[in-house]
């Protein structure tokens, strides 16, 4: 996937406001791009139906009817809520190039979208979220 094009996230605020904001650890992942480990995130296994928030700033991200198992150790879904719902760029922190995903509202890391892995979804991609990014809504009934 391209990096981004799309507008400056609407939600912006210094490190001391974000820091205050989250804990030490939603800090790392969401702003530093740290990732929570496998199998163990709230979300990983829920099957709940609902909307899933950005921890940080509140926008809808994901719906729960495009989530899936992949049995990666994280939530796993085929597309986000919208298609600017989230910004993607280049990250090479592993020594090659993955896809970054962030909130387009607030530029908080996600986690990483990946394609070709052979998944029987609509879009054939796994976007890759970490459970402490979010915050699920459950849908009423």
């Amino acid at each position: 996937m391209a990096e981004s094009t799309a507008p400056q996230p609407t939600v912006i605020k210094s490190e001391a406001e974000w820091r205050q904001q989250l804990s030490d650890f939603e800090f790392q992942v969401l702003r530093r791009a740290a990732t929570e480990p496998p199998h163990v995130g709230e979300y990983t296994d829920t099957k709940t139906v609902g909307v899933y928030r950005c921890k940080a700033c509140d926008a809808e991200l994901f719906r729960s009817e495009t989530k899936f198992d992949s049995n990666c150790g994280w939530p796993s879904f085929f597309a986000p809520k919208d298609t600017d719902t989230v910004t993607y760029h280049t990250d090479h922190l592993l020594g090659y190039a993955r896809t970054e995903v962030r909130c387009a509202t607030c530029d908080s890391h996600l986690g990483h979208v990946f394609s070709g892995e052979g998944y029987a979804t609509p879009t054939d991609l796994r976007y890759c979220i970490n459970s402490i990014c979010m915050v699920l809504e459950p849908e009423e009934a």
